[in-house]
């Protein structure tokens, strides 16, 4: 389990690190979405919310590749993974195979990770 949750980490790191500098310096070529998808993606991009997403999403993909502050990166990473996979399931279904594999080597690092997750669901009261 653990050479498969370092496979999941690095290839984790290196997606975010990849798509949070496209964000940045669009060395990726992105087709022409849905006219909705288009839409909602160009008013998050003018608002400068997705340079926030963006950059968190870098700096999380270096967090994983250098293998420093794991848990944190999985927990900034959780809601932008499930905003990604509502994304794609309601607005562009092309992109679907793709979340879906970066939800799965979420989930394994996660589970990796849950004795330290563990406290989130304690009840305190």
């Amino acid at each position: 389990m653990k050479i498969i949750a370092t496979i999941a980490r690095y290839l984790l790191g290196f997606l975010f690190t990849v798509f949070g500098l496209n964000g940045f310096l669009h060395f990726l070529p992105m087709g022409s979405p849905p006219p909705l998808a288009a839409q909602f993606f160009g008013a998050l991009v003018q608002s400068h919310y997705m340079a926030v997403v963006f950059a968190l999403q870098l700096i999380c993909g270096l967090m994983l590749l250098a293998n420093r502050y794991v848990p944190l990166a999985l927990t900034i990473l959780g809601p932008i993974i499930f905003n990604i996979i509502l994304f794609h399931i309601f607005m562009e279904p092309s992109g679907l195979p793709l979340a879906a594999v970066v939800t799965l080597l979420w989930a394994v690092l996660a589970y990796r990770a849950r004795s330290i997750f563990a406290v989130f669901f304690q009840n305190y009261y």
